[in-house]
């Protein structure tokens, strides 16, 4: 049988108040008119009035210290739930070693944070859609020009729960969430869980595989550069992205194990995503476009997502200096927000003759990728 995570959306504190005051009032009344020796409450009430009081004799003494060390109860470990592999999941085997890794989580781990008060008719949900990946293809963007839509509450930080917290539990990850109210749409980005092998197993897992996962792609050669230029302003000493890229500069053997490159092969990373989701739960935006022509991809992302088509071209202006759109409220009277100093950072140079050699490389890739996702996004 396959785990729930209870309920997708949690009750409010006041519901719960009001739940707990009518079981202690029912709880009473049942006792004060079912005790024994009838009476009622008054008999009752006298009884608890005269009852004798425990002695200082008649009190148990305690036990020596070494038997007190034989009577202490065996300690217990925390009860886990379980997940097997889920009945509706697309013929396929799976390893003890992974399905011990997509165990569920327990339903209340002991780091669920305390469910805060929230205004009336406003729960907090699970997500009912992740933008899954992919790293430096334009995630954070996506998240964003969403939110602009007022049925969409999002988590503004990256939970990573279906890859590093999955042991906390869901009442951790859903108290991640921002309230909602019924109607609108919960949603939250982790750019990894596209290439966390665990992460296709965990997620259907969550919702019996009704999530619907969103994907921003881009160039693979492209979001490689994008990912060491990152990388290299936050360490110093890095070596050179032609190093790094190629066991051997000369011959042009590509290193596959580096991660900014192997985060590029879309094709085997949605081969095992396609386990466990079917083609149609998945949206793939094209991370150019996003730069380039932001309202249509969000408008096909409001569609996939079954939200009113709010989003425009209104809400968008392209910054020249940047080289990123920004984007603004329909309330917000003309104000502009643009996305943080990290995005729009200027690549270093690399050798053509390195950018042709991998672009070379990936093709194949491309190609199969585009065949099953049904689109060309023109990176050959």
């Amino acid at each position: 049988m396959t785990p729930r995570p209870g309920s997708l959306c949690s009750q409010t504190a006041r519901r719960k108040l009001l739940a707990m005051f009518l079981a202690l009032v029912l709880g009473t009344s049942i006792v004060l008119y079912a005790y024994p020796g009838a009476g009622g409450p008054a008999t009752y009430a006298a009884y608890l009035y005269t009852r004798p009081r425990p002695t200082e004799s008649r009190r148990k003494k305690p036990l020596p210290q070494h038997q007190q060390q034989q009577q202490q109860p065996p300690r217990t470990e925390p009860r886990r739930a379980s997940v097997e592999t889920p009945a509706g999941s697309r013929p396929g085997t799976q390893s003890s070693a992974v399905a011990a890794s997509v165990a569920g989580p327990a339903r209340s781990g002991e780091d669920a944070e305390p469910e805060s008060e929230i205004p009336a008719g406003e729960r907090r949900c699970l997500p009912q859609a992740i933008i899954i990946g992919v790293k430096k293809g334009g995630t954070r963007a996506l998240l964003e020009f969403l939110r602009l839509h007022p049925d969409v509450r999002a988590a503004g930080s990256e939970p990573h729960f279906f890859d590093r917290n999955y042991q906390r539990g869901y009442d951790w990850y859903r108290s991640l969430m921002p309230p909602s109210l019924k109607g609108q749409l919960t949603m939250e980005k982790t750019p990894s869980y596209f290439v966390t092998r665990e992460a296709p197993a965990r997620i259907r897992a969550m919702a019996d595989g009704n999530t619907k996962l969103l994907v921003v792609v881009r160039d693979p050669v492209t979001r490689a550069i994008s990912d060491y230029t990152q990388t290299q302003s936050k360490r110093l000493g890095l070596p050179a992205f032609e190093e790094l890229s190629f066991r051997n500069v000369s011959a042009g053997i590509v290193e596959t194990h580096w991660n900014a490159l192997r985060i590029g092969l879309y094709a085997e990373h949605l081969q095992r995503w396609l386990h466990y989701f079917s083609r149609k739960q998945f949206l793939f935006v094209s991370g150019e476009r996003l730069v380039t022509d932001p309202a249509t991809e969000v408008a096909h992302a409001q569609h996939f997502l079954g939200l009113r088509p709010l989003i425009s071209e209104e809400n968008f202006s392209f910054n020249t200096t940047k080289g990123f759109p920004c984007f603004k409220k329909a309330e917000s009277q003309g104000q502009l927000h643009c996305l943080g100093k990290s995005k729009g950072r200027q690549h270093p140079n690399i050798k053509p003759e390195a950018l042709s050699r991998l672009r070379e490389f990936f093709q194949p890739f491309n190609r199969k990728f585009y065949q099953m996702v049904g689109h060309d996004f023109g990176w050959d």
